[in-house]
């Protein structure tokens, strides 16, 4: 008898609400047995295993593994404990701490629900379907069991209501990508970039992280109606940094300025003493502009436009009119290309005066014959 009394007094004097370490030394379906060093081995319910739903407690605690626990009831031959209470109480410490220094985090995904995702933060955590990702997601099931970067954006014990974020982390990671691409890119630079949106003024092209704008008339060297004529959306495009402003965040880009312009090998096109074809663009006090190649024009001056004497362009020329010219001189580093439609005119003369007088000479050889021919027969 006193030896049994002696057991007795040396078990543990334990309390409700008292933490106790212990071996699971027994996982049923539905509870596990701990060895706390009690009389009897300690129940933990599997209602009192996790915060998350589980159908089976050895989802959560396999045999001799070592837990941290909290008594909620005490009996004569039976003492409850507590995994989860432990494990929550530790969550909100980590959780208040996470939120307070803006800490990023993983987490598993353990359940898709209406309106959102519930992930295993020590305790229930829930992310809003607008708080998953930057943009709209329409079927979560593809992040069952996902580990997500996360960031704590709300906590309320009272409520037991933990909000966290997936999408500030990807935000801040763009902001920080963006700053960093803002800061590389150098006016003048070329870069590949993938088309994001098309817009009536111009084109908007992702150049890994922060968008550029390619405006209407920077898509190329010839006249864009809408910007979908000359290219589409996801094509990746080679563009030019036009300018950077880190401040506004705005960045000019151009393509055509990657493109060879239209100036580019003229020389080898037009050449000095050449006589070209082209089309009157303009007309101007001192002279008549004359597009002679695709967005290549050159200037007939107003002394070089006819053999006659005239006042203005007007007088002679017209816009649209297509005319022939000959080529004075050739600058493609200046891009300046020199015309006379007055010297082309001069040659067709002197031809048509060549010809003219050819006619008469041989007319007149077969007059005199003729009659060279009737006189030697009247001799006869």
């Amino acid at each position: 008898m006193d030896e049994m009394n002696k057991e007795v007094s040396d078990f543990k004097e334990l309390a409700i609400g008292e933490i106790v370490t212990g071996k699971v030394v027994k996982v049923e379906d539905k509870q596990v047995l701990v060895d706390i060093g009690w009389k009897t081995d300690g129940i933990v319910p599997i209602s009192e295993l996790s915060s998350l739903h589980i159908d089976s407690a050895g989802e959560v605690v396999s045999i001799n593994d070592e837990l941290t626990l909290k008594i909620k009831k005490i009996s004569d031959d039976e003492i409850i404990l507590s995994k989860q209470a432990v494990d929550t109480e530790q969550a909100w410490l980590d959780l208040e701490e996470k939120l307070a220094s803006g800490e990023v985090f993983e987490a598993p995904v353990k359940e898709i629900v209406k309106g959102g995702l519930v992930v295993d933060v020590g305790l229930r955590g829930f992310i809003p379907a607008s708080l998953v990702e930057t943009y709209f997601v329409d079927d979560f099931s593809d992040y069952q069991d996902r580990l997500l970067t996360l960031k704590v954006v709300e906590l309320d014990r009272s409520k037991n209501r933990v909000i966290l974020s997936h999408r500030a982390v990807v935000e801040e990671e763009e902001a920080v990508k963006k700053q960093g691409l803002l800061e590389n890119l150098q006016e003048g630079q070329e870069i590949e970039g993938k088309v994001a949106r098309l817009t009536d003024f111009g084109v908007f092209v992702d150049l890994g992280g922060i968008d550029g704008l390619v405006h209407i008339s920077q898509l190329s060297h010839d006249h864009v109606e809408q910007a979908s004529d000359v290219v589409s959306e996801g094509e990746t495009i080679k563009v030019k940094v036009l300018s950077v402003n880190p401040e506004t965040e705005r960045i000019s880009l151009s393509v055509k300025a990657t493109l060879p312009g239209p100036w580019e090998a003229v020389e080898d096109q037009i050449s000095t003493g050449s006589v070209v074809e082209g089309t009157v663009k303009r007309l101007v006090h001192f002279g008549a502009f004359v597009e002679v190649l695709p967005q290549v024009e050159g200037l007939v001056h107003i002394s070089q436009i006819s053999t006659e004497h005239i006042g203005t362009p007007q007088e002679v020329l017209e816009v649209g009119q297509t005319v022939k010219a000959k080529v004075l001189d050739v600058n493609q580093a200046e891009k300046r290309i020199s015309l006379s439609i007055k010297e082309v005119e001069e040659e067709q003369n002197q031809q048509e005066l060549k010809s003219y007088k050819k006619e008469d000479d041989d007319a007149g050889f077969s007059l005199s014959d003729m009659i060279g021919d009737q006189l030697d027969q009247f001799k006869k």
